[in-house]
């Protein structure tokens, strides 16, 4: 496996939250960016998995300080961001990475089930970059929301998903409009099946057609989390001061075919 090794001071000086930092392509992502000098404010709903991603940021360059947050409810977004920059004196990176996703035959989608999903992947973005964007635009900042190659071709049995993937991409194709003659950039990064709790713990129903499912599938390795936390990390660097409303792919060749 290909050891990925931090730009050294990349991030010094700069301020970056993450959501989804208890687990998987989140925690990769914080401990990355404070490998590379940021302070990372860490959000999730897991108490347990934060503290965990700040133990192992411990004697990085950085910093990682963690803040229990529910990033469905509007007011815990607001709050959260305002803490931060109360915090840190200023926001220069907004990841939004929390995700669920399960396989279901969409006939039998509870709406429980479905307004979960929607309020996780969609509306907690959205909060966080209505809280955001004033204090980003300060700093010449920009945000990286984290979407699916389920954003961008149909896939059998996750419809919910998909439909809140590919809302994403467009929320961020549509600020970077919006920003356009702003100091603020807006991207997105679509990873296809990646190694993490999000994918090992799905589940198939057990009367699905599978052959429904191989426009999924790929011949490669499946990613690592740090393999998208490596591109999350250029993408939201000044390196990339170029790429503004781009939906950027990390799938192996899944959506080329």
């Amino acid at each position: 496996m290909t050891a990925f090794v931090p730009v050294e001071n990349r991030y010094a000086g700069r301020v970056a939250v993450l959501t989804g930092a208890a687990s998987g392509i989140g925690r990769a992502t914080a401990l990355r960016l404070a490998a590379e000098g940021a302070v990372v404010h860490a959000l999730d709903m897991n108490a347990a998995g934060l503290e965990e991603t700040a133990d192992l940021a411990a004697g990085l360059p950085g910093t990682v300080r963690v803040r229990v947050t529910d990033v469905r409810d509007r007011a815990d977004c607001f709050a959260a961001i305002a803490d931060v920059v109360t915090d840190s004196g200023r926001l220069d990176v907004l990841g939004n990475i929390a995700g669920i996703a399960r396989y279901e035959h969409a006939t039998q989608v509870s709406e429980a089930d479905y307004r979960a999903m929607m309020a996780v992947n969609l509306d907690g973005p959205f909060f966080l970059c209505q809280a955001a964007i004033p204090h980003l635009t300060a700093h010449d900042g920009n945000i990286v929301n984290v979407a699916s190659t389920g954003g961008l071709i149909g896939q059998a049995y996750t419809a919910v998903y998909t439909m809140s993937k590919g809302a994403l991409v467009q929320l961020t194709r549509s600020l970077a409009v919006e920003f356009m003659k702003q100091n603020l950039r807006i991207n997105a990064i679509a990873p296809g099946a990646v190694e993490t709790p999000l994918v090992t713990g799905f589940a198939m129903p057990d009367d699905v057609d599978l052959s429904l499912t191989t426009n999924t599938l790929t011949p490669r390795p499946m990613a690592t989390a740090d393999d998208v936390a490596a591109l999350f990390c250029f993408v939201a660097s000044p390196e990339a001061r170029n790429i503004n409303g781009a939906v950027l792919s990390t799938d192996s060749g899944v959506t080329a075919a």
